[in-house]
């Protein structure tokens, strides 16, 4: 309470007199929340509090002004009080792509995001944003084993159970660090991108880094929240692919090799996700995000049983959950 009195009485000094109601419009998985302000003359705008002792504002307005410069929507900076981890940003609505896909919006609505992501990739130059390197990626990955097996699953793999995780391990990395590199947003998904004229409106681009190219195209269409046939999915990862070329993105030539560093990226994200789930909910007490995690494992599983390199994961995956089916315990 005491950090929207301090919002209000900031947002009394940027529109004096016209302040009429606040009202909370979410959270995300970090310590950041969201409000939207009325002001009397009808106009409202988006509040970002960014606890400073827990979150950086900085990244967000420098990834902003990256993203805006690659011609894609993402809300404006109208105002900022950095030392107490307040922005005032344009508001796009609450027409998130998930509330709005369906059989007969995606083509259109993921046709979109692809040109948006495509235009981002365009604009990419080293040394704008921190790398995504091995240590990152592998901090990532370990993840897993800390929050989903452990604190999740209960289990404790052997040495040689964890002999071949690690050997997993260091295939996915090995792939993912000879991608060529581009801006990755690290959050692409259906829950970030908003239904806006001109869209999609891009959201929770704070934490974007330069890596590797399929990554987002992973977050976008292997989706934690939302499902769809690997038809349509091979399709649109297609139709990017096709983009990607035209703009004079590295892509591989072959779309083979490409659908291929995209699956294995697919995997090291969704062993992220699954562990940063876990945590979420047994350290953070946010359990909704445990009804995705079927959804994120099924991704894994498919991906895994494709590749011989990968395929030791699945034969784990197996067990771990065996155990825990043995000891009365659900997922």
């Amino acid at each position: 309470m005491q950090r929207q009195k301090n919002i209000l009485s900031w947002l009394m000094t940027v529109f004096p007199g016209l302040v009429s109601e606040l009202t909370g419009v979410g959270a995300d998985a970090s310590f950041r929340r969201y409000f939207r302000v009325h002001l009397s003359n009808g106009e409202h705008y988006i509040v970002m509090d960014a606890p400073p002792q827990h979150e950086d504002c900085l990244p967000f307005i420098r990834v902003a002004e990256l993203f805006a410069g690659a011609g894609v929507r993402v809300p404006r900076v109208l105002e900022r009080d950095v030392a107490q981890g307040f922005l005032l940003l344009t508001d796009f609505g609450d027409t998130t792509y998930l509330s709005a896909l369906n059989a007969e919006t995606a083509d259109a609505l993921y046709l979109a995001a692809i040109d948006a992501l495509v235009r981002i990739q365009a604009a990419s130059r080293a040394d704008m944003l921190p790398v995504y390197d091995r240590a990152l990626l592998e901090r990532e990955l370990q993840l897993f084993p800390d929050w989903y097996l452990a604190r999740h699953l209960g289990v404790e793999p052997d040495e040689g159970q964890l002999r071949r995780l690690h050997l997993v391990f260091a295939r996915l990395l090995d792939n993912a660090l000879t991608q060529s590199p581009v801006y990755v947003h690290r959050d692409y998904h259906s829950r970030n991108l908003m239904v806006v004229e001109d869209g999609p409106g891009i959201l929770d681009f704070q934490d974007a880094v330069y890596g590797p190219i399929t990554y987002d195209l992973v977050s976008l269409f292997k989706d934690a929240y939302i499902g769809w046939e690997e038809e349509r999915v091979l399709d649109w990862t297609i139709r990017y692919w096709e983009r990607a070329r035209r703009a004079g993105l590295p892509v591989p030539a072959d779309f083979a090799a490409f659908y291929r560093d995209f699956e294995w990226m697919g995997v090291q994200r969704h062993l992220k996700v699954l562990g940063i789930f876990s945590r979420l909910c047994h350290r953070d007490g946010k359990p909704g995000y445990l009804a995705d995690m079927p959804r994120v494992l099924e991704h894994v599983r498919k991906t895994v049983l494709r590749y011989s390199e990968l395929a030791p994961l699945a034969g784990l995956l197996d067990t771990w959950h065996g155990e825990r089916v043995q000891d009365g315990l659900t997922f």
